[in-house]
């Protein structure tokens, strides 16, 4: 199946620095960056087409399985991408619903992200495929088709702030999350290309954006070290609140996975005050009394409203969050 669509889809992990250089031009750390940000890419492809051509879960979960420990998720998210690709071009199986109830299940999120990733190749609707799920992290489809459009056609999605016709709402702002993540590797991880970015997008828009590369800088490849981290977190200014919900979904996802990683602490350490384990219970914590705000509010944002909720207790009163983490 990948000789079949490799000369199609024309995927490839070496192309990713270049396309990143195209957006921001020439820049020596963009070079130096994706040196750090390649096991990721390249995990991500290469799982992908493995999953393409090996689909039968029996063979494809021991390949994904063989993956470093920090970049299994990422596997499982390429793995995401094939299941969605042949769901598409073979309706009648259903191999990534019976994937994320199956063997998947613990990487659910990146299932569900690298699902969302697949489908701007495809001639369908995001919205219709999300309605085939009933469960909260769905909308993470979404993100995923964000990031898609953000890492690949950034002229439109970024600078011209366009998002496909019919995502509107709140599948815009899961779309915009989407983003947020593609231009942490875009920028090269640069704080300054980020912030002027999403200095350009109207305020009600830019949560959403820092949301997203809170999740991108505490789950992928660790580049930035303590100084650098702060100065992101200062640059999200009023919007770091959601940068470090997206911190605490990263570290969710991390360890229902049992997969904790350095720098996924450290995003942890300089935006909640705590480590990824503390952070990742408060998170877990919250999605078990998760009630739905009202009819029309997604079960899975009122979850993160109670993640932002639980980060803003911990500034405003930290005696009372330290003992709480003890």
């Amino acid at each position: 199946m990948s000789t079949i669509l490799k000369p199609v889809l024309r995927l490839s992990a070496d192309e990713f620095p270049k396309i990143a250089a195209r957006q921001f031009g020439a820049h020596n750390d963009i070079d130096r960056v994706w040196q750090d940000f390649a096991p990721v890419a390249h995990t991500l492809v290469d799982s992908f087409w493995t999953t393409v051509d090996h689909p039968r879960f029996a063979t494809l979960v021991p390949m994904l399985d063989a993956t470093d420990d920090d970049v299994r998720g990422v596997a499982y998210e390429g793995a995401g991408m094939g299941l969605s690709l042949l769901d598409c071009l073979l309706p009648y199986k259903k191999r990534l619903a019976d994937f994320l109830t199956g063997p998947g299940r613990a990487y659910k999120p990146l299932l569900y992200i690298g699902a969302g990733l697949a489908l701007p190749r495809m001639p369908v609707d995001p919205l219709r495929i999300m309605a085939r799920y009933d469960d909260d992290d769905r909308w993470l489809i979404l993100d995923g088709y964000g990031f898609y459009y953000g890492f690949f056609t950034p002229e439109r999605s970024l600078r011209q702030q366009v998002r496909p016709r019919r995502i509107t709402g709140y599948a815009g702002q899961m779309f915009d999350r989407g983003l947020g993540r593609s231009l942490w590797f875009t920028s090269a991880a640069n704080t300054q290309r980020i912030a002027a970015v999403i200095g350009r997008f109207p305020a009600a828009r830019r949560g959403d954006l820092w949301s997203g590369v809170g999740l991108a800088c505490a789950y992928a490849a660790g580049v930035l070290d303590e100084p650098a981290m702060r100065r992101l977190v200062t640059a999200a200014g009023p919007d770091a609140d959601q940068f470090a919900v997206g911190v605490a979904v990263a570290a969710e996802f991390r360890h229902v996975a049992g997969h904790s990683a350095g720098h996924t602490d450290l995003a942890c350490a300089i935006s909640w005050g705590a480590d990824s384990a503390t952070v990742a219970r408060i998170a877990t914590a919250e999605r078990a009394g998760t009630a739905p705000l009202d009819m029309t509010t997604p079960r899975y944002e009122a979850w993160r409203q109670g993640v932002r909720t639980a980060w803003t207790a911990r500034h405003q009163d930290p005696t009372t969050a330290a003992r709480a983490d003890q």
